[in-house]
């Protein structure tokens, strides 16, 4: 697990150094804006710089290193909104059209005899639209509520290789277009390989990371608002309980503007001030917290 203090340059090579990384642990780093020529600079150091919170961009990166996730990290939810946004304008705008690029390039050496080629292209430019469709909701949602189909896109990827490897038509034409259409089509197993891991790690990042984070914002959120509520309840003015009494008696607004020696508009006031932070806009309602409280007595 790599920690604050420890230097950047030696987290940006992590994936030599730990087994089925690859350079997904580059990659990740990328995606957080951290910029190359970083020295020997502390992990922190960096972050600071480039103004990129240190405890998200670690929890992310140890989790692709160790799968491991420590559930008390505090993420901050502006950093993680700026890593997913950066990781599917990645897939989007380089990954996947790098990919294709490639299988149209096969199917041109392949010639148009054979149309298995070009159902294939088809499968994939479908396949793309439903990621495409998938990353615009999560860019809408994501931080709303999570709904998503990731083992679908996951598994018409694997469909989308055994269609290669199974049924692409052998070139039939001299050696060398041969060979070049194999290269092509053997790159673009890999690259979908390469898509298909990071497509997992970028789905297990949202699970244990994102969507506890955004819960736990959320709980956070509901806590402060309960909270508020509750300091405001206790915090009537004496005025205010004195315009709450009369409200209780059914005086109107100017019988009880005659009574407390005030203008019906500062009475107005007073009764949208005592509804807000009672979050209580009906007479009975008020008139059972009245009582609940002992601001007035009950007459039998």
């Amino acid at each position: 697990m790599y920690r604050p203090t420890d230097k950047m340059s030696e987290l940006m090579g992590a994936g030599a150094k730990h087994a089925g990384t690859d350079n997904q642990v580059l990659q990740l780093i990328h995606r957080f804006g951290v910029p190359l020529g970083v020295g020997h600079k502390t992990i922190e150091k960096v972050c600071e710089e480039t103004n990129i919170d240190c405890t998200t961009l670690l929890a992310i990166v140890n989790f692709a290193i160790s799968k491991e996730h420590t559930p008390n990290a505090e993420i901050h939810i502006p950093t993680l909104r700026l890593y997913l946004e950066n990781a599917h304008n990645y897939f989007m705008h380089f990954q996947l059209p790098r990919i294709r690029q490639m299988l149209l390039e096969a199917i041109n050496l392949a010639g148009t005899d054979n149309k298995i080629p070009l159902l294939i292209i088809r499968f994939y430019d479908e396949y793309i639209e439903e990621i495409r469709a998938h990353i615009q909701h999560e860019n809408e949602f994501a931080f709303e509520h999570h709904s998503t189909d990731d083992q679908h896109i996951a598994a018409k990827a694997i469909e989308l290789k055994n269609l290669i490897i199974k049924y692409y038509p052998r070139n039939e034409k001299t050696s060398t277009q041969a060979h070049e259409q194999e290269r092509l089509l053997y790159a673009v197993l890999h690259d979908l390989y390469h898509f298909e891991n990071e497509l997992a790690l970028h789905c297990a990042i949202e699970d244990e990371i994102m969507l506890p984070a955004i819960a736990k914002a959320e709980n956070g959120n509901m806590r402060t608002e309960n909270e508020k509520a509750k300091t405001e309840i206790g915090d009537l003015s004496s005025r205010e309980k004195d315009v709450l009494v009369q409200i209780v008696n059914g005086l109107s607004n100017k019988e009880i503007a005659d009574k407390l020696c005030l203008s019906t508009h500062t009475v107005m006031s007073h009764r949208k001030n005592i509804a807000r932070k009672l979050n209580i806009h009906s007479t009975a309602g008020l008139t059972i917290y009245a009582i609940v409280n002992g601001i007035v007595e009950i007459r039998m």
